[in-house]
Formats: C-alpha cells, sequence, structure tokens
C-alpha cells in the first residue's frame, strides 16, 4: 500500500528518533490518518532485517484490521487471541493484550513491542505487565490522543513525542472530510457523580433519556440529516436499544450494536448499515475505537463523556471521507463540544501528566462558542457563526441577554445583576446559569469571566501608567 506524504514524514520522524537513541516513542496522528498503515510499513520493514515485532491492540476488532493491514503488506501473522490458532513460532505477531498476559511464557521474546491505542497503556495493568517482561525490546506507541482520563502521564512507559499532522491539516489536503459541528442541547449533569474520573453510567443515562433530550435528538437530525447514515453514540446497551426504538418509532431503519451480539449478526448490521438499508446505528463503546466505516456520514452524541480522548476517536469515526461526501455532521446533545472544543482545534499534546480538579466536572474548556441563532458551535475566536454568519455578541452582558431568551423563564426566576457579582468563581457562574436554565451555562460563565478580566487589565494598565 503506498503511503501518503505525511505518512512517509511520520516514519522518517520515527528513525530519526531511534537514531538519537530514544527507544519508546509515541506517535500522535488523528483518528483516519492511518496509523495502522503506518505501523504495518514498520512491521514489514523490521521483518526484512530479521526482526520479530509484535503488535500489542485490546479489541477484536482492532486485531482483524491490524491483520488485514499486515496482509496487504504480503505478512501473514500469527495472532494471540482467544479462539485462533496458536503460532508462537512466527516472527509476526498480532496480540490482544488479554490474551498474551496467560501465554508470556511460551513466546519467544519479540525485539519490537507496537503498542495500539497507547493511551491506554499504564504500568500497573496487563499492558504494563506485557512490556515490563521484555524490558529489552524497543517500543513504538501509537494513538490519535496521549490523554489519560486519570491525568496521569505518558512519560512512564514512552520517551519521544513525535506528532503527526493535526485534524485541519488533514481535511485541508482532503485526507478528512470537512466537518460541520451543532450542539442543540446541553443535558444538565449537576447531580451526576464521577468515578475514576468519568461519568457514572447510570447517573447520565437518566439525563440522557429525558423526553427532551430525546425528542432533539429526532428533530435535529431529520433538520439537519434527513435519512443520512449516522451513529448515535449512547451511554448503555439499554440505552442504545431505546434510542434505536425512538428512531423507528418515527420512520427511520435503525437498530442497535453492542458486543453481546453474535459476531456475524454485528457484522451483518455493519453491511446493512454501509449498504444504506440502514440509516441510524445506536451504540455503546463498540463504535469508538477500531471501527473503520467510512459509510458514516453523521454522528450523534448522546454520551457525555470527561475524556477527551473517547470525545476524539468517535468524532473522527465520522469524518473517513467518501464519494458522495461533502461534509461530515457532528450533532451533539451531551455536552462534549463545550466541555472538550472542536474536533479542529488545535490541542498541545506531551508526555507529561496533567492537574485534574478532583470532583469537578471540567466544561467548556476551549471555550467554544454557541450560535443562539442555529446552535452550529464556532471557535471562541470567530466573531460570527461559521454556519449561519449571524454574529457574536461582544459584551458579556449582551451575552448573558441572549442566552436567557432562549429558555422559557417564568415570573420571579430571574435573578437580579447583584447575584452575577457575587459569583466570583467560573463554578460559581456556571452554577448561577444552571439555576437560570440557560442553554449553555458554560459558554455564558466563560464569557463573563473573560469581560472581568480584560476590565482587570485595563484597570491596571490606567492605575500603573496613569493614563490608557
Amino acid at each position: 500500500m503506498d503511503l501518503r506524504p505525511y505518512q512517509f514524514e511520520c516514519l522518517d520522524k520515527l528513525r530519526n528518533a531511534y537514531k538519537k537513541g530514544k527507544r519508546a516513542p509515541l506517535l500522535v496522528s488523528p483518528t483516519g490518518s492511518g496509523k495502522t498503515v503506518m505501523f504495518a510499513k514498520i512491521t514489514a520493514g523490521r521483518l526484512k532485517k530479521g526482526g520479530r515485532p509484535m503488535i500489542l491492540c485490546h479489541r477484536a476488532e482492532l486485531v482483524e484490521q491490524i491483520v488485514r493491514a499486515l496482509k496487504a503488506e504480503g505478512i501473514e501473522p500469527g495472532i494471540i487471541a482467544a479462539g485462533s490458532p496458536f503460532e508462537p513460532e512466527n516472527p509476526v505477531q498480532v496480540a490482544s493484550v488479554f490474551t498474551l498476559i496467560n501465554r508470556l511464557g511460551k513466546i519467544t521474546q519479540p525485539d519490537l513491542l507496537i503498542v495500539d491505542e497507547a493511551h491506554h497503556a499504564t504500568p500497573k495493568t496487563s499492558w504494563g505487565k506485557v512490556l515490563r517482561h521484555w524490558p529489552s525490546a524497543l517500543r513504538l506507541g501509537v494513538t490519535a490522543t496521549p490523554w489519560r482520563l486519570s491525568g496521569e502521564g505518558l512519560d512512564d512507559i514512552f520517551d519521544d513525542l513525535v506528532l503527526g499532522p493535526t485534524t485541519q491539516e488533514l481535511i485541508d489536503d482532503g485526507y478528512l472530510s470537512p466537518v460541520r459541528v451543532f450542539a442543540p442541547s446541553s443535558p444538565d449533569l449537576s447531580g451526576a457523580r464521577k468515578r475514576m474520573g468519568e461519568f457514572v453510567a447510570g447517573d447520565i443515562e437518566s439525563a440522557m433519556s429525558s423526553k427532551s433530550i430525546v425528542g432533539d435528538t429526532l428533530t435535529h437530525y431529520r433538520r439537519h440529516a434527513d435519512g443520512r447514515r449516522g451513529i448515535v453514540f449512547c451511554v448503555s446497551v439499554a440505552h442504545a436499544r431505546a434510542v434505536a426504538d425512538q428512531f423507528q418509532s418515527i420512520g427511520y431503519r435503525a437498530a442497535s450494536i453492542d458486543g453481546t451480539m453474535e459476531k456475524k449478526e454485528r457484522q451483518e448490521i455493519i453491511r446493512k448499515f454501509t449498504n444504506g438499508e440502514l440509516s441510524v446505528l445506536t451504540s455503546c463503546d463498540l463504535v469508538s475505537e477500531g471501527f473503520d466505516v467510512p459509510a458514516i456520514e453523521v454522528g450523534i452524541s448522546l454520551r457525555p463523556t470527561q475524556s477527551l480522548g473517547l470525545w476524539l476517536q468517535q468524532v473522527g469515526r465520522c469524518l473517513r471521507p467518501m464519494a458522495g461526501k461533502t461534509h461530515a455532521l457532528v450533532l451533539d446533545h451531551a455536552g462534549n463540544t463545550l466541555r472538550h472544543g472542536l474536533p479542529t482545534d488545535d490541542r498541545l499534546w506531551t508526555l507529561a501528566g496533567r492537574e485534574i480538579k478532583r470532583g469537578a466536572v471540567q466544561e467548556n474548556i476551549a471555550g467554544v462558542r454557541v450560535c443562539t441563532c442555529c446552535f452550529a458551535a464556532s471557535p471562541a475566536t470567530s466573531p460570527v457563526c461559521k454556519e449561519c454568519g449571524a454574529p457574536f455578541p461582544v459584551k458579556a452582558r449582551k451575552v448573558e441577554e441572549e442566552e436567557g431568551e432562549l429558555q422559557e423563564i417564568k415570573a420571579g426566576e430571574v435573578k437580579p445583576k447583584k447575584q452575577i457579582n457575587n459569583a466570583d468563581t467560573l463554578d460559581g457562574l456556571i452554577e448561577l446559569g444552571r439555576r437560570r436554565g440557560y442553554i449553555n451555562p458554560y459558554g455564558w460563565a466563560r464569557h463573563i469571566m473573560e469581560a472581568r478580566n480584560k476590565k482587570r487589565s485595563n484597570s491596571s494598565r490606567f492605575n500603573h501608567n496613569g493614563r490608557y
């Protein structure tokens, strides 16, 4: 398989990292950039030099995807996974890490360990045990999102960061589809608990099953994507099945897919979706990592998540180009755009960890602006909506008024301006926005804080210089 120019560049960067003495570089490249193709090329090159590369992954779908890429390079790998013949002497192995962990003593040591979806690799898990078992082997990690939900860094596993192209660069060069993002509703998750950094599924399932959220989902799909093939990312298997039923009830051909189904049944559902016999596919997790179906035109988010990685993996499923596909469409009803930003945002990836505010809900950290006219999401720096051209309010007071007009406010519910002044933190303003029923309390609060900071900055310049 021929490589694209940016893929050649990524491989050159990796070679240079090893030449400089690095033993465990991590390649970061967006979903849809062809990371599997790249490490298949590396595997082929290693094999020609007499090496014994092994590729680690964690899902059956990923094993199958990797095996296909290796066969395209003329390699028939051994497979270490439940239900597959065990060929320990094969020089190239594709291993499910959860099967491999029980066979470590039966396999000849590889000289290169390639870790797919490397953001999952942590020292205390099965991944870490495998890596410690063969400490002299070189490593190569690949991921679209080098970000652990726990805030831990990846520098305990990898020693160098190799950056591929950005999502926007791939879109500009025609390798990914342009994307339009709408955030027509955002759930109230003020009562949702978190466990291990992520929302408790039962809490958010209740919020995402409300009549208002489900109604908005059906309405906006019909309005923006009527009949286009869409994936709905749900909270649980039960939630996915219920959402599929709702789409069916208004005349759409929809089905739910999950890991409890037989493999042949899942494949048949995917075949029907790919061929256009189904318009909507609902699932929990199964269509995130390793789900490679270019036929996806629309992504509908009904799963709030604190994980930037999960959010970008899900959105990335929709960006793969195909004939006749002019753009990808994302309908975010879970507040993830406000929480994590747009899929095309530039992000400063590092191997280092980051501080996580325990117990806090990470909201609108990117400052995305949602248009009050069409609900399209735009970058925080955009003066007008990139979808409909409506200007965004400049003054914080105006933003407050616009947000309030979107909701039915009952008599006595509107609070005096003094309450805004008394809320002196971002969290306090967000809570105030929630109590007022604003559709985007996070964006409103951020604009208030930005206006305050600007005012303080101007005041500081005046006090220091005696004039503006």
